[in-house]
């Protein structure tokens, strides 16, 4: 004789189905990533201006990493592998490397067009040193938000193709109120956030992405003196946008140029056909 056993699964209760439910997720991550950094900025203004020029952007960029983690260790219950350390470097490193090439790329077809031309330097290198931290918390918070969040969850319910839509509007959306913003700048805005998720996909880790946001930051804001997403520029070199604002950008800085939108698109879909080959 045989004895048929049925097995019953526990019914979830309310609030597991509430905190795993993937808006609820994409929320409280946000706010895991975003109020560690408010926190740690705001509580910087303490100390006398001299002495926090650099340690309250790093320190912010680690409190979000470290409220990222609490975030999957507590509500995911899992360990957050897309910081996993193995590879960090090499992979935050080759991302420096794409980000300013790209940069680079652009400056150099600007410059043959007349469009991009080195008029001064500053006196030191002080401006260097200023940005340099700056760029890392900017890359790392945004990083987090975008792709460790958004990106991940997004995929994980609805399935790539939407997680890459959603992140070409909300990377977009997110810059909409920035100073001297243009739809060409809006749109290439899009595109940058999908060239940062195929680096997500890539290895899965935001290493890579950190390291390609940040290298594109920091090569305009830090060492060309060329506004950011519209964000006033301190750079070392002083340069000289003269042209039309489609091809140079204008105030909004080249991530407003239609030169950007090629070379970002075009990394776009190398990353994307890669990632699909495999």
């Amino acid at each position: 004789m045989s004895i048929a056993q049925q097995i019953v699964s526990p019914v979830p209760t309310f609030r597991a189905r509430l905190f795993s439910h993937p808006v609820v997720r994409i929320v409280l991550g946000v706010v895991a990533v975003m109020l560690p950094m408010m926190l740690t900025l705001m509580l910087s203004e303490i100390v006398p201006k001299p002495e926090r020029v650099v340690w309250p952007f790093l320190l912010a960029a680690t409190m979000s990493m470290a409220g990222y983690r609490l975030f999957t260790q507590r509500l995911e219950k899992r360990a957050a592998t897309e910081l996993a350390s193995a590879g960090a470097t090499r992979e935050a490193a080759r991302g420096v490397a794409i980000g300013a090439a790209l940069g680079l790329g652009v400056a150099g077809v600007l410059a043959a067009a007349g469009a991009f031309t080195v008029t001064g330097s500053s006196a030191d290198w002080v401006f260097l040193l200023k940005s340099l931290p700056e760029q890392i918390m900017v890359a790392c918070f945004e990083e987090l938000l975008f792709r460790a969040v958004l990106f991940r969850i997004v995929e994980q319910r609805w399935g790539t193709r939407t997680a890459l839509v959603v992140s070409f509007l909300a990377f977009a959306l997110a810059h909409m109120q920035n100073e001297h913003v243009s739809v060409l700048a809006i749109l290439i805005t899009g595109v940058a956030g999908l060239t940062l998720s195929a680096c997500y996909l890539q290895t899965r880790r935001i290493w890579l992405s950190i390291g390609v946001h940040f290298g594109w930051n920091f090569l305009y804001d830090g060492f060309f003196s060329v506004p950011v997403s519209g964000h006033a520029a301190r750079g070392w070199l002083q340069v000289s946008l003269p042209g039309p604002e489609w091809l140079t950008g204008g105030a909004y800085g080249v991530e407003g140029s239609v030169v950007t939108l090629v070379l970002w698109a075009a990394a776009a879909v190398f990353l994307l056909r890669r990632t699909a080959s495999r």
